[in-house]
């Protein structure tokens, strides 16, 4: 079997012959270079199967060594070492796609499981979903979102904590599922949770497990979603509403890779890829003390950003009648089979303020409403409540759009709460949250 060949690249040769021992008696091929030029012709040469650079080094840095490697060798994995002075330069690394980074002084073990980690994913990158695939569930012609989708490919190729940033029902999940698609564990499984949606007192025992006896109702053991997503991706929605209490737990457990179901006597090992998402401004939650600083920055290692989808009006169009299609085809009996120009325009200059799920309530509404083949402005008008020409605040219609959403759906399932809550594809907690919210009584629709 042919030995995984890796370059390292440092400017401090003591630390180059050091670890060209070390790397060589573990059963690698490695071959050196003292800057970023020599690494470049190295690297055209030997054909690396994992890059190991030091970040900080005289003429090419270790970042812009890593740019000019992808041009050529996109799938080649980067490891960059730094000193602690310069972790904020490393994480900028990792935005780009490095595989991982390891402070200066680091232990050799960490540096050979890392590398071991690097060259099995260098092995199985033949095998991620092939071409696009991923990204099949994401339509898209917006440059915006083109972009994103490019930086998704290449966070997705490290194995780095991903933070997702966007308002509610801009398809956080859907972008979480495409990292996990795009990467070497996608082969495994994918587990998502809306930490929103879990009570408080359940969330230790939902994301750790509980053994049997270990409270009151804990009649068998249960396995966790850590446990269930072992050797794959952990999606952790709505992370910026986790109680402060449970958010240390966390953290210990990203930090040792080992949770402990309640009422276990021990901790056991978990193997995961840790993607979360939030609507909230999390700076500000750690400014006002409700979200811990370090969980934060352990989370957001990478940041992407979904825009909103008044930010991709090029979009609406696409998304519409892609709705449209897929409506008409779990619903044989509609007949609404494209719309008229002033319908588009309506659905064009609309704010949605509930982003592409309200856009997906609206072709709904409109489709099963249609009386003819062509849906009408004034339907599209009709579902938008476009009574005013005043347009409100989005704070405010986001609120009033949710709360006629609650309104309509509990009509039509005459106030059945489980009913209700699969419609809007909500648990039966998160939707009993949002009734609280807008102070509905599901008990009121029964003979509506």
């Amino acid at each position: 079997m042919t030995k995984p060949q890796v370059l390292l690249v440092d400017d401090d040769i003591a630390l180059l012959r050091l670890l060209d021992l070390r790397l060589s008696h573990s059963g690698y091929k490695v071959s050196t270079a003292q800057d970023g030029e020599a690494a470049l012709l190295a690297a055209g040469r030997d054909k690396p199967d994992v890059v190991v650079t030091d970040l900080r080094m005289a003429g090419m840095d270790g970042l812009a060594l890593f740019d000019r490697l992808q041009q050529d060798s996109p799938s080649v994995p980067v490891i960059v070492l730094t000193a602690h002075g310069t972790i904020p330069g490393a994480v900028a690394a990792t935005q780009r796609g490095v595989f991982a980074y390891l402070t200066k002084p680091f232990d050799s073990s960490e540096l050979l499981d890392t590398i071991d980690q690097a060259v099995q994913r260098r092995v199985c990158h033949g095998k991620v979903a092939s071409g696009d695939q991923w990204r099949a569930g994401i339509l898209t012609q917006s440059p915006l979102m083109e972009e994103l989708l490019n930086q998704t490919a290449r966070v997705a190729a490290s194995e780095v904590s991903v933070l997702i940033q966007g308002a509610s029902g801009t398809g956080k999940e859907m972008l979480a599922r495409a990292i996990h698609d795009a990467s070497a564990r996608h082969a495994r499984p994918f587990v998502p949770i809306n930490c929103a949606a879990i009570p408080d007192n359940l969330l230790e025992s939902e994301l750790f497990g509980h053994r049997k006896g270990a409270f009151t109702g804990a009649d068998k053991h249960h396995t966790g979603l850590f446990q269930r997503a072992d050797g794959g991706t952990l999606f952790l929605d709505e992370i910026g509403d986790m109680p402060l209490d449970f958010q240390a737990k966390l953290l210990r457990a990203l930090e040792e890779r080992r949770i402990r179901p309640v009422g276990a006597g021990e901790s056991v090992p978990v193997d995961i890829r840790l993607v979360s998402a939030t609507h909230v401004d999390l700076e500000k939650a750690v400014a006002e003390k409700s979200f811990r600083e370090d969980l934060y920055y352990r989370l957001n290692v990478v940041m992407l950003e979904i825009p909103s989808l008044a930010a991709r009006r090029e979009d609406i169009p696409l998304l519409a009648q892609h709705f449209l299609a897929r409506i008409k085809k779990t619903n044989p009996g509609v007949i609404g089979q494209s719309f008229a120009p002033d319908a588009m325009d309506q659905l064009l200059q609309a704010p949605w303020p509930g982003n592409i799920r309200q856009l997906l309530n609206v072709v709904e509404q409109v489709a099963v409403l249609s009386t003819s083949a062509v849906i009408t402005g004034r339907a599209v008008h009709r579902a938008l409540r476009g009574k005013t020409g005043r347009i409100p605040s989005l704070a405010d219609a986001s609120q009033d759009f949710e709360r006629e959403y609650l309104v309509s759906i509990l009509r039509a399932t005459g106030g059945n709460v489980t009913r209700a809550a699969e419609l809007a594809h909500r648990n039966r907690t998160e939707f009993y949250k949002l009734l609280k919210r807008h102070k509905l009584q599901a008990q009121s629709f029964r003979n509506a």
